[in-house]
């Protein structure tokens, strides 16, 4: 039988629209940003000292002296006597707005409040004491995603409230699995360094991981922004002092200081500052790489970088680069290692940890650059970041804080872990 060919394509037409039409459901979960505004009257008043709580959106983690301090994002600092990790006991929530970094010198604790930087006494840690506060030195920032910022009157801020949305929407059946319209919406892909504090040896300092802001070195404190470099003289410890401002270029993410050096980690590359004048630290060199995160860790010439994907990141690219620096101003790949969504990471040599996110954590031999071998993968984990600490592992997650040995690193011996409310 001979088919009309002007017959054919009239209903081509319908057919066509037949398809589009046919409707699917998706159940899925998003992350939602409500608008929110603050005085900045609200947020200095709102530092105080509450009893010790769950951990809800845990972020970033330190330790000094047998010590935890667990940011809960946007919220405050848990403070946790870790003397003895298998019971790790918290004592006290320090509330702080817009909190998301911490460094300790002494018994000094500084902590970012959104545009301040505060310093507290924790000669004892159950009760932290505010003793100074550096006004307006942070005009921005970053949070999960959504970013705050202060208003030109100076009275005020802009942020934005996290809200995680699971619902159920009617798509085109093509489309299932495919990104589609929602307004202010971002969909969620995991995440976006014994003894006691009251008798601290003399300008000591605690460890923080890998995905920290914040550095301690000589007489300075040092915070990365988005674009800046912002350093505070605290020769002072009580009572730390604006300095110097350096600008460090576009997306700047975390700084690293290890020896006279900073490694600062960008979306676009790791930037190494020589710092054997402190209050001025000078670029040597760039490493640059596709736009994706990029923490930084280093062991005498060999510097470990985690590049990963994601909603924040960008790129499509998730490996480890081990870097040769034995020339600092000539930073040269070695070998990359294809890795599933690597988050922070760690390293006491020869053991490397690297965080995988959803994908879990990971523990490698990295006796040699060129044939780093993985010994462990735990996977009933989302792992974040991570501090080795004298055999025994920190690391952060969105379901809590994990401590192991790794005496043995091809076997982790879980310690403890103080698990979150409920995770996100």
């Amino acid at each position: 039988m001979k088919v009309n060919p002007l017959l054919f394509l009239w209903a081509l037409p319908a057919l066509l629209l037949t398809s589009c039409t046919d409707k699917c459901e998706e159940t899925r979960t998003v992350k939602r940003f409500v608008p929110i505004t603050l005085t900045l009257r609200q947020v200095r008043e709102g530092v105080r000292v509450e009893e010790a709580r769950t951990l809800q959106k845990p972020g970033k983690i330190y330790t000094k002296d047998g010590y935890l301090f667990i940011n809960e994002v946007k919220e405050g600092i848990h403070l946790i006597d870790n003397r003895n990790p298998e019971s790790p006991r918290q004592i006290a929530f320090l509330r702080i707005p817009g909190n998301g970094d911490m460094a300790v010198r002494n018994n000094i604790l500084y902590a970012d409040s959104y545009m301040d930087l505060v310093a507290f006494d924790i000669s004892d840690p159950a009760q932290p004491r505010e003793v100074s506060r550096v006004e307006s030195v942070f005009t921005n920032g970053q949070f999960e995603g959504g970013s705050w910022v202060v208003n030109t009157q100076n009275v005020s801020l802009s942020d934005q409230r996290v809200e995680y949305v699971t619902e159920t929407v009617k798509t085109d059946c093509d489309a299932v699995g495919q990104w589609s319209s929602c307004p202010n919406c971002v969909f969620f892909d995991g995440f976006a360094n014994a003894g006691s504090l009251s008798s601290p040896a003399p300008n000591t300092n605690g460890t923080s991981g890998s995905m920290a802001r914040f550095a301690l070195y000589d007489n300075f404190l040092y915070t990365v922004s988005q674009s800046d470099l912002q350093l505070f003289d605290i020769q002072n410890a009580a009572k730390p002092a604006a300095h110097n401002r350096i600008n460090l270029g576009w997306g700047i993410e975390t700084i690293f200081p290890y020896k006279d050096k900073l490694f600062i980690g960008s979306q676009t590359g790791m930037h190494i500052y020589d710092n054997a004048n402190p209050a001025n630290p000078t670029r040597l060199s760039t490493f640059e790489h596709a736009r994706v995160c990029d923490p930084v860790v280093v062991n005498d010439n060999i510097a470990y970088v985690t590049l990963r994907n994601g909603t924040q990141c960008g790129g499509f690219t998730n490996q480890l680069d081990v870097i040769d620096i034995s020339s600092l101003t000539n930073p040269r790949l070695l070998k990359s290692y294809p890795m599933q969504n690597p988050h922070g990471l760690g390293v006491d040599f020869p053991n490397l940890f690297i965080c995988e996110g959803a994908n879990g954590l990971k523990t490698f031999n990295a006796q040699s650059a060129t044939d780093i071998k993985q010994l462990k993968h735990l996977t009933d984990m989302n792992a974040y970041d991570v501090i080795p600490l004298q055999k025994t592992l920190l690391m952060i997650g969105r379901d809590g804080l994990y401590q192991f040995d790794y005496t043995n690193p091809s076997q982790l011996r879980q310690l403890s872990k103080i698990a979150v409310k409920r995770p996100y």
